[in-house]
This record gives structure tokens, sequence and C-alpha cells, in this order.
């Protein structure tokens, strides 16, 4: 599944929601599992975070003689920091421009009309055009130094789509509603708003062979496997991990890389924290809310 591709009808198309239905009806992890033998070692990531201290007040209340039992289990105690506030730099989770953005089916865009004033074409090989051949300057650079680390590695890596506007979104989004109705289009497309390629920070990748593309069976391939890796080395994450869909809100997408800086996405992967959500302490975020 490609969750907002805008790729034309084609055989990929049908196999993607081909995929799509199989999720639907039960059966997606089935295929997922054929495609994807490995299975993250940590079911729960975010176990990895550091516990927060104990609050000041339930520790004075449990020490005090007379203190009511009652009044300290109900003591609320504070809630334990972010995985990501132990790194020097912060940066704004709601801001478009920030490359610590959480965008997701509970948190959209805004403004929801949102564009990138720095778009650039990277100098990478890319079967996009158009504007899903851009990325914001910050992420084409990252972007051109990953793809020449592969390369050096021997693996060949092709940027797929890029940037995608919210007038395009609004018509793949569309179309997909129109053909299949909008509960299933929600399993296949972002809505209008809610796209992590309306920001720049995000982009979707394929062997230079083009085999398995925006399929499940990408994960296996060399430019998957390399990104899954080493992508971290350069600020990517695979922004939608194989078995965290209840949290991501969307299915495994080995193809979808997105960029939050070398700083977090190393400390990610030192942590073994899979999902944004849970490195930066925000909700989980399986369905809209309408």
């Amino acid at each position: 599944m490609c969750h907002d591709c805008s790729a034309e009808p084609g055989p990929a198309g049908t196999s993607r929601r081909s995929f799509a239905r199989f999720l639907a009806a039960g059966a997606g992890l089935t295929v997922l599992t054929a495609c994807t033998p490995e299975a993250p070692t940590a079911a729960a990531p975010s176990s990895a975070s550091p516990s927060a201290p104990p609050s000041p007040v339930a520790s004075t209340a449990s020490a005090s003689p007379t203190a009511d039992p009652a009044t300290a289990a109900a003591a609320p105690s504070e809630p334990a920091p972010s995985p990501s506030a132990v790194l020097p730099r912060q940066f704004s989770l709601t801001d478009p421009a920030s490359p610590w953005l959480i965008v997701n089916k509970h948190r959209p865009l805004v403004p929801a009309a949102y564009a990138p004033a720095d778009l650039v074409r990277p100098a990478l090989a890319t079967t996009a055009s158009g504007e899903a051949a851009l990325l914001n300057s910050t992420t084409a650079a990252a972007a051109e130094a990953m793809f020449a680390a592969a390369a050096a590695d021997g693996v060949s890596m092709v940027l797929a789509s890029g940037y995608r506007s919210y007038s395009t979104q609004v018509a793949t989004y569309n179309g997909y509603v129109a053909s299949r109705g909008q509960a299933d289009a929600d399993t296949a497309s972002a809505r209008p708003g809610y796209s992590e390629h309306q920001t720049g920070w995000a982009f979707d990748i394929a062997d230079g062979n083009g085999v398995c593309g925006f399929q499940p069976c990408f994960a296996d391939q060399p430019a998957a496997v390399w990104a899954k890796a080493n992508g971290h080395r350069f600020g990517f994450v695979v922004r939608y991990p194989w078995m965290f869909h209840p949290i991501t809100g969307y299915y495994y997408e080995p193809w979808h890389l997105r960029y939050i800086g070398v700083e977090a996405a190393t400390d990610m992967a030192a942590r073994g924290i899979f999902t944004l959500e849970e490195y930066f302490g925000v909700e989980a975020a399986p369905g809209y809310f309408e």
C-alpha cells in the first residue's frame, strides 16, 4: 500500500489496491509476512524510553505517617519525558517548516494548504516528474548524500515520489473516494492536508531495477534494506514501519522515508524506537477523528 502515492493506474497501482483490500479483509498480515520475514524485536519500542522520576508529591505522601492513603494513591505523577527530550536541540512538532513536524491522522498541517518555500530538484536518479521530483532544500541535500553513499556500497536507489501539493492531494484522494468509497480511500491515501509528502520532508524510493515498487516485498530489495540500516546516518527514518500501524495509522511502507535530522534519527536507532509518535511523545493516530 502506498498511503498517499499519486502514481498512475497500472499493474503497480493494481497491486497496491489489492494489497489494501487484503489488509482490510484481515489477510494483509499474511501478505506482509510472506514478503517481510523479519519483524522488529521490540514489540513496544516506547519501553526503551527513560522512566520518569517519582513525583515529589507522591514521594512526600508515602513518607509521611499521617498522609491519607487515598490521597496519596490519587496524587498525579509527572509524565515521563519523551525520548527526544534528551537531545540538545529541540524543534517544533507543529510547524510545517520544522524537521520534527508530526503530521498524521490526528495532526493535520496548519495551514492545510501549506507549501514549502524552498522546494528544489535534487541531483538524484528519479522516476518522478514535475512537482513529484522536488523536495525541500534540507531533505534534498541529505538525500543526495544518502544516495551517493548507497551507490558507493553498490546499491542503486531512485527517487520515486517526492513533494505533492495540496491540490494534487485533493485530486488523488477524491479519485480514491470516487472509485472505492471514503472508508477504503482512507486506507490507501492521506486526506488533503494530512500528507507528509506535502511538507517536502518525505519521499518514496525505489530500486534501480524497479522490482517490487510500492509493494510490501520491496522491504527485501537492496535499496530498502540499505535505507533501513543506514538512513539514520543521513537523518532519515522509515516513517511507517512493520507492525506499527496501530500507532502510525498506516501499514508498512518500506519505501517511505522521512527526514528528521541526523541527531534524532540516530538516537531513535540507538534506542530501538520505531515511530515518531513514540519518540516525540505524541498520541497514536490509528484513524481520523471523523
